[in-house]
């Protein structure tokens, strides 16, 4: 940016699923908006992923999911296996009623970004503080280059390490006792995996093997974290394909195969960062016309999946609310409309997060055998409060 100050109406700061979702769902009510992203590109962290039928019916809303479809083919069935001493035991992995498939995070980016005017999408923009006007209790955005952006409504989707969820007050993220590895691995004929979700576990370790499309499949493999997987050396492909080779012995060759054949620049190896699930229940997600959503407000391990849907969810019930409220606002009342129409958001997404949050957690503490009583807790809490662990995937965000 050249200029040392400006006036905005809408600023979603983060690039990333979330702002790009926030901002077509504004966009598609007509509604404009300026996105910041801290990064020269957009990027897609993770490469994959898995994108169960709350998510479509978001993705539909934000008229996205047609050309979505075209890109990965439809899961309808999976496979538990447990791996024991060399012996493989299998057994139906329920997946729930509805769609799922897994996408290339790319691809999703690409849609979202392709229906935003260029204009809108401002790349190498990094928010470092934001304040209240003292005189007009909007927003005031200071960025890394000096430019003060004055906004009437900021929306943070700056992620796990969101400055806007710090201002608002939500609580610091949690670090977890496991992490996460995350490839894609391409075959030049195609692959036998067909078109079921293969789930493996043994001890400590959990992998998980989605076909994208007929030539390509994405894994993801969790065990538990290590002081090296805090270091430098998380960024090294020849480190992380290392560890993922020791943390599967004994599981089928196929798979072996599939992680040591995997592209060194479509891995990636992450700790798991969370927010509490019971911070959730009274965190304050406002402050003024301030709010926050996606990782920013309920960050959570990727155990069930639904970071990314509930983050499209996200989307779309903001973009509702503001737009009913904003067509109000014209005739005066703006600040104390905006903020009503935050609220509401707020009301409609805190148990869903919640809930999502608190499965997450249990099903993490069910993998851990580092400690008997932690899993002992998550298999109780599945058990007693979780009967039907899929049905967060019956979840209708509604219409935009």
């Amino acid at each position: 940016m050249n200029v040392s100050e400006q006036e905005q109406d809408i600023v979603i700061v983060g690039g990333g699923i979330c702002g790009l979702a926030t901002a077509l769902a504004l966009r598609r009510k007509g509604i404009k908006s300026m996105v910041l992203e801290r990064s020269e590109t957009l990027r897609a962290a993770g490469v994959g992923i898995i994108m169960q039928p709350n998510g479509w019916r978001a993705l539909d809303q934000l008229g996205v999911a047609a050309k979505l479809r075209q890109t990965c083919t439809e899961i309808p069935s999976g496979v538990f296996i447990s791996v024991a001493e060399g012996k493989y035991r299998e057994s139906e992995l329920p997946l729930g009623k509805g769609e799922l498939r897994c996408l290339k995070r790319m691809e999703l980016m690409k849609a979202l970004t392709e229906e935003l005017p260029v204009e809108s999408v401002y790349l190498g923009c990094r928010a470092v503080s934001i304040v209240l006007d003292p005189l007009t209790s909007n927003p005031l955005l200071q960025l890394h280059d000096g430019t003060l952006i004055k906004a009437k409504i900021v929306i943070g989707c700056d992620g796990v390490n969101s400055i806007i969820s710090k201002f608002v007050g939500v609580n610091s993220p949690k670090l977890f006792s496991r992490c996460a590895t995350r490839g894609f691995t391409y075959y030049e004929g195609a692959h036998s995996f067909g078109d079921k979700f293969r789930f493996y576990s043994s001890n400590d370790v959990t992998l998980g093997q989605l076909p994208v499309t007929d030539k390509l499949v994405y894994w993801f493999l969790t065990r538990v974290l290590t002081s090296q997987d805090l270091s430098d050396a998380k960024k090294d492909p020849t480190y992380i394909t290392k560890a993922s080779l020791e943390a599967i012995k004994g599981f089928p060759e196929e798979i072996v195969e599939l992680v040591k054949n995997t592209e060194p620049k479509a891995l990636y190896l992450t700790e798991l960062r969370y927010r509490a699930p019971w911070d959730l229940v009274h965190a304050k997600f406002r402050k003024g016309t301030v709010v926050v959503a996606g990782d920013a407000m309920h960050a959570m391990c990727p155990f069930i999946s639904q970071g990314g849907g509930a983050s499209l969810e996200d989307a779309v019930v903001l973009a509702r609310c503001l737009s009913e409220k904003l067509k109000q606002a014209k005739e005066g009342g703006g600040n104390r409309l905006v903020e009503e129409a935050l609220d509401e958001y707020v009301r409609e997404r805190r148990m869903r997060v919640f809930w999502l949050s608190l499965q997450t957690y249990f099903m993490g503490l069910a993998q851990d055998n580092t400690s008997k009583v932690k899993k002992a807790l998550g298999i109780a809490g599945l058990i007693l409060v979780f009967g039907d662990q899929r049905s967060h995937t019956d979840y209708d965000c509604g219409r935009l």
